[in-house]
C-alpha cells in the first residue's frame, strides 16, 4: 500500500517549510504542531539548522566546482540541505526512500522540470555521502 499525503500532513513537506522559515525569515519562530511524526520532524529540522555549515560544506564539495549552492533558488538549497541531513545522520534509512520522499515533498513547491533537476542532484549527492560514511 503507498503513502500519500496531503502537503499539510507529509512529514518532509513540514520540515521544508520549517527550515525555509527559519533560514530566510527571521520573524519565524518554530512550533510543532501535533503531528504522527512530530518527533521524526523536530530531529531533522533541529539537525539541520545545527548542523547548517557542515551541511553546506558538504553539498560543496560533492556537487563539484561548477555548482554555488547560493546562487540555487531558496528552496532548493533547504531541500538538498534536510535530505544531505538525512543521508548524513540517518544511516538506517535507504537512499531510495529519502530521494523519493524529498521528490514527492517538492512536487508540492516545485514544478516538473525541477524536480528532475533536484532528483539529479539528491541522487549524485547521496551516493557520494553514503560511499564516503562507508569508508570510515
Amino acid at each position: 500500500m503507498k503513502k500519500s499525503y496531503s502537503a499539510n500532513n507529509n512529514p518532509r513537506v513540514i520540515i521544508i517549510q520549517k527550515l525555509y522559515g527559519n533560514f530566510f525569515n527571521d520573524e519565524e519562530e518554530l512550533s510543532f504542531p501535533k503531528h504522527r511524526f512530530k518527533k521524526f520532524i523536530k530531529d531533522i529540522v533541529f539537525g539541520t539548522i545545527e548542523r547548517n555549515d557542515i551541511l553546506i560544506e558538504e553539498l560543496d564539495k560533492n556537487l563539484g566546482d561548477e555548482f554555488n549552492l547560493q546562487k540555487l533558488d531558496k528552496l532548493f538549497q533547504v531541500i538538498l540541505k534536510s535530505a544531505t541531513y538525512e543521508l548524513m545522520y540517518k544511516p538506517n534509512v535507504s537512499i531510495k526512500i529519502i530521494i523519493h520522499e524529498y521528490l514527492n515533498a517538492s512536487n508540492f513547491f516545485l514544478n516538473v522540470s525541477q524536480t528532475k533537476y533536484l532528483n539529479a542532484l539528491l541522487d549524485s549527492v547521496a551516493k557520494k555521502i553514503r560511499l564516503s560514511n562507508a569508508r570510515i
